[in-house]
């Protein structure tokens, strides 16, 4: 299997080391309808962990007379994130961070995290949202889950009778195997590490495997059955959607076409709204009382969009070692019920039977790592020594001196889902266009240029987006980027955001609270 052993992996990281429990902090935020927009962020620092920057929400009304308090969480690939938020009505923001922690996620982390948390906040704790890596698939034996023990000062949960992760990075479904599929009756298709895709691999490789379980879900989906002592595991179409073979429009999986070839259809988990209540605590759980309700587990992509999209006419530009471009789509919007694996554009479900277009390059901070990386190994070859970090500072310095260039570079040395077997190019060659500002800034341009090709400003136009939210740890240290996003996104563009899941998902289930505390 790849992916992270089960063993520890889903009940044990969440909460790590928090600054100080009494800690609020004060975080500039105005609301808009779908989520919380720009404004200043407050930094949140987590001993052994990674800082965080605390995103933005929505003010509550003045007559609320108990602060509502929502755990988010939000299990990644690499870490683990929560974040804690409470509403203050009596501040002019309306939304106060208590505390927010980054976690490797490893399973040593758990009696680390719990001796640690703000048990204060914690004992608040009214609601708990959960979002996850999109498309993986964990299994377990229903019932033996997992085992709720005593952790030291807090309860958790062990896992029993459980699978390891498969996520969806995983690459066991070849391009035979997966066109030796049927198609799906959906609008997006099925990709290697997609759940059902990897369920028929077992079934065709491992049968034996899936006779050991009766439930799956994602990893997060997971985290909410054993919170919530569920008999059948919750899934949003959100998750579903990622994990194939579930068509959007009548909510339902192709349980008919599955069936018919041998898949093992009871695995396919019971449908729920995101936004919705997946159940209540079974047990007490680090401070947060039993009986606090559960929210259906939302996908990452979905919260993270949320904790940076104030209005539906903004569109979310995350530029880290990939980019992703994110659009609302119109109210009343559905798309083709076909799959198109050359598209550029694909739709993911949001809230309330809505959709995200995203853009999703493979390209970006990832190629210009793989540019500093060469000029160091060429400089090696040459007998010089220097360190990737001053290197990356010179030729962005050298490609803001370098305001513009002819030189042309395509830069999907990964491809494109769309376009796996596209390389990377170079042309307009000439004498005058070979300094380290001119390569450059056609590269920065080519990166930006890429994505505006899957996802342009027209397009963008048409769908009513009046502005660019920018955020991503490549965007953030490249000023370079941040001129070409501005050149080829021709609108007012936010740099600096923070897009975070875990804050997402601690705002959906705080926006539940609060419609349900409205007169």
């Amino acid at each position: 299997m790849v992916g992270l052993a089960a063993r520890g992996a889903p009940g044990s990281a969440f909460l790590g080391q928090w600054e100080d429990e009494q800690l609020h902090v004060e975080c500039g935020w105005r609301i808009g309808r779908r989520g919380p927009a720009s404004a200043p962020r407050s930094l949140l620092k987590c001993e052994g962990g990674s800082a965080s920057e605390a995103t933005r929400p929505t003010p509550l009304p003045m007559a609320m007379a108990t602060p509502s308090v929502t755990l988010g969480i939000d299990l990644g690939t690499t870490s683990v994130k929560a974040a804690v938020v409470e509403a203050a009505p009596g501040h002019p923001s309306g939304f106060l961070v208590l505390a927010s922690c980054v976690r490797a996620t490893r399973a040593e982390a758990a009696a680390q995290s719990a001796a640690t948390a703000p048990q204060q906040a914690l004992r608040k704790v009214c609601g708990i949202g959960v979002s996850g890596q999109m498309h993986g698939v964990m299994f377990w034996k229903t019932g033996q889950g997992c085992e709720w023990t005593e952790g030291g000062p807090a309860r958790v949960f062990q896992p029993r009778a459980v699978s390891q992760l498969v996520t969806w990075q995983d690459g066991r479904c070849s391009s035979e195997f997966l066109a030796s599929l049927p198609q799906p009756e959906s609008h997006l298709s099925v990709a290697t590490g997609f759940g059902c895709a990897t369920i028929f691999w077992l079934l065709k490789n491992s049968p034996e495997f899936l006779k050991s379980y009766d439930a799956a879900g994602t990893i997060h989906d997971y985290v909410v059955a054993m919170l919530c002592g569920l008999p059948r595991p919750l899934m949003s179409d959100q998750n579903a959607a990622s994990w194939g073979y579930f068509n959007t429009r009548s909510q339902t999986w192709n349980v008919e076409l599955l069936r018919a070839l041998g898949f093992p259809v009871h695995l396919l988990p019971d449908i729920a709204q995101p936004a919705s209540v997946a159940g209540r605590t079974s047990q007490a759980w680090f401070e947060i009382p039993k009986g606090t309700q559960v929210g259906v587990a939302l996908g990452d992509l979905q919260a993270s969009v949320y904790s940076c999209m104030a209005q539906r006419t903004d569109a979310v530009l995350n530029m880290s070692t990939s980019v992703q471009l994110v659009a609302a789509m119109p109210s009343g919007f559905q798309p083709a019920q076909t799959p198109d694996p050359a598209a550029p554009v694909a739709y993911f479900p949001y809230f309330d039977r809505t959709y995200l277009a995203v853009a999703a390059s493979l390209n970006g901070g990832n190629v210009l790592a793989t540019f500093v990386h060469m000029l160091v190994q060429w400089m090696a070859d040459l007998g010089l020594e220097i360190e990737e970090s001053a290197v990356y500072s010179r030729v962005i310095q050298a490609a803001a001196q370098q305001r513009d260039t002819c030189l042309t570079i395509t830069p999907t040395v990964l491809g494109e889902r769309h376009l796996p077997d596209q390389l990377a190019s170079v042309t307009r060659i000439s004498s005058s266009d070979l300094s380290l500002g001119h390569v450059t800034r056609a590269l920065c341009r080519g990166i930006v240029q890429n994505l505006h090709s899957m996802l342009p400003f027209q397009q963008l136009k048409e769908w009513g987006v009046e502005r660019v939210v920018g955020s991503g740890s490549a965007l953030s240290r490249n000023e370079v980027l941040k001129q070409e996003v501005q050149r080829a996104f021709p609108f007012p563009v936010s740099f600096g955001q923070d897009v975070d899941a875990a804050v997402g998902a601690a705002l959906v289930m705080f926006q539940r609270n609060l419609k349900q505390k409205e007169p």
